[in-house]
């Protein structure tokens, strides 16, 4: 019983990363549905209603949603996470995808990880393991593959579709980072609640686009998708995963992010899979999984 309930985890965790992925589709189709949409926009509308949605849920579940704000510290820390974590991992997540597509956002935003292993060499002096080291150039020749489709003469994809893809990695390192001094007093939704909401609301003061776009069935219906099913179900789920499966498994569940998007982009956006392109992605893939694992004494 106790392994088909691990098992039973599991499976929940894979189908979390897998809406985090898909999640940049139904961002793609939402920007075909809505000319007037920008990533802008929709990082502002997804952040704010999304904060509203699981601080309400915070509230449902037992817990005071008020008492970040009951100090200056914590309302500091707070405006660190959403606005220097979540906003620079949700707008150029969504730039890249607007510019290019999901699966390639999504891969190169997966590199995230080797900006943590880099951030944690220089600024804390820790020094990285042989396998973090194979790792990292294993995951820098994916994304040179990626970027090239295996021509290393020129460039694949845009500037924009790059850049904006490796800032999204750097976004993912910065909100794994920022609301660490939170995580010790207060739970995963209140965080995220109010990282979401701030970041959301800063964005939406200091340049509401809303106005632009021209709202329809099919918008409302991408929204919904990419607000419910592509990031509080996810999320939710992810973090009830964590308390039952070990950090290890849970780094290998991530994979399930890039191949989603990048299933879901071939079959239902008409992306065409170059040899190279499933190359690289498979190396960045197989370079993450591998600077998640933990040695056996680490682990214990």
């Amino acid at each position: 019983m106790q392994q088909k309930q691990h098992l039973g985890w599991i499976l929940v965790g894979a189908v979390a990363c897998a809406c985090w992925g898909i999640s940049g589709i139904f961002a793609k189709a939402l920007f075909a549905a809505a000319p007037g949409m920008t990533a802008f926009a929709l990082t502002q509308m997804r952040m704010v209603t999304s904060g509203v949605m699981t601080l309400l849920l915070t509230q449902f579940t037992g817990h005071h949603l008020l008492r970040m704000l009951a100090t200056g510290r914590s309302i500091r820390q707070a405006l660190v996470y959403g606005l220097v974590g979540l906003v620079p991992n949700q707008l150029f997540y969504f730039l890249a995808v607007q510019y290019g597509n999901a699966a390639i956002a999504t891969i190169l935003q997966f590199v995230g990880p080797f900006f943590i292993m880099l951030y944690m060499a220089v600024v804390h002096h820790e020094r990285p393991s042989r396998l973090e080291l194979i790792s990292a150039v294993v995951a820098f020749f994916g994304v040179v593959v990626v970027a090239t489709n295996g021509r290393f003469t020129h460039l694949a994809l845009t500037i924009p579709v790059l850049v904006f893809g490796l800032l999204s990695a750097v976004g993912a390192m910065t909100d794994t980072l920022t609301p660490r001094p939170l995580m010790d007093r207060f739970g995963s939704l209140e965080i995220t609640g109010w990282g979401l909401l701030i970041g959301g609301s800063v964005l939406t003061a200091i340049h509401p686009q809303l106005s632009a776009v021209h709202v329809t069935g099919a918008v409302v219906g991408w929204f919904t998708l990419i607000v419910v099913v592509g990031t509080i179900f996810p999320f939710v789920a992810y973090t009830t995963t964590l308390r039952h499966v070990s950090p290890t498994v849970t780094g290998l569940l991530d994979a399930f992010e890039p191949l989603a998007a990048t299933a879901g982009s071939v079959l239902f956006m008409g992306l065409h899979l170059t040899p190279a392109l499933l190359v690289g992605s498979l190396l960045i893939i197989v370079a993450v999984m591998g600077l998640s694992y933990q040695p056996r004494k680490e682990r214990r």
